[in-house]
This record gives structure tokens, C-alpha cells and sequence, in this order.
């Protein structure tokens, strides 16, 4: 399950990154500071997701997580009050946008489960560790 989770958090985020870096090539790089700015998000996101998918340490996880968030900001930003002078309406352009949105959601349930499953465990460890004498008693974790 653990690798199941990673590679599907890796797959999302790598997806996000591909859409942002389609949106840049596709137009969004004239777009000042905003082109920049879907440049890096996708830079970021394929630097993660692979670092993820090979196993990297639960660290990336949050950090891939931030990415996800951040993206999806922007996105609401651009659709409310707008961002940097840039704004759009709806889910377009179609089907960047809402696919976008599903995978950096996706990414952002994933890591819950991830980490919410790695603390399960660190207990459960915690907890036994204090049974066999190992821990400092009293402690879990």
C-alpha cells in the first residue's frame, strides 16, 4: 500500500507539472510573472514527483503536498480576485484546468493518507518498543 501511495502521489504531481508546463509552452510564458511563475510549478513538480517515485525520504511528501496547494491558489486567486493583473473564468482553458485541479487535489489526499498512515505506524512501533523495554517508559514515540 505505501508504494501504491507514493507512485500515485508521484503520478499526480507529475501530471500537474505536465499541464502547467503544456499552459506555459501553449501561451502562458508572455504572460508576465504568471508564465514564470507555471515554469516553476512544473519544474518543481517533476523534480518532486521523481524524487518521490524513487523512494525519497516522507519529507517530500509535504513538500509535494505545498506544491499542490500553492497551484491550486493560484488557481482560485485567478478565478476570484485575480493574481498579478491575471484572471480567468470557470474551468478554462478546458481541460487543462480541471484536470489540473483534480490531480493537485489528488496529490493533496494522498499525502494525508500518507502521512496520516506513517503516524499510525510510528505509534504502533512506539508502542511496542515501550512493551519490549526498548523505549523510556511511558513514551509512544
Amino acid at each position: 500500500m505505501n508504494a501504491f501511495l507514493r507512485i500515485a502521489t508521484a503520478v499526480c504531481l507529475a501530471a500537474s507539472g505536465y499541464l502547467h508546463a503544456e499552459l506555459y509552452v501553449g501561451g502562458y510564458r508572455v504572460i508576465p510573472v504568471i508564465g514564470p511563475s507555471f515554469l516553476a510549478q512544473a519544474s518543481a513538480a517533476f523534480a518532486v514527483a521523481v524524487l518521490v517515485a524513487a523512494g525519497g525520504p516522507l519529507l517530500l511528501r509535504p513538500a509535494a503536498a505545498a506544491l499542490a496547494a500553492g497551484a491550486l491558489a493560484g488557481f482560485v486567486l485567478s478565478r476570484t480576485t485575480g493574481l498579478f493583473g491575471f484572471s480567468e473564468r470557470g474551468f478554462e482553458p478546458a481541460p487543462e484546468a480541471l484536470l489540473s485541479v483534480l490531480a493537485e487535489v489528488a496529490v493533496l489526499v494522498l499525502v494525508a493518507v500518507t502521512l496520516v498512515r506513517a503516524r499510525g505506524s510510528a505509534q504502533v512501533r512506539g508502542a511496542v518498543d515501550v512493551e519490549d523495554g526498548a523505549g523510556a517508559p511511558g513514551r509512544l514515540g
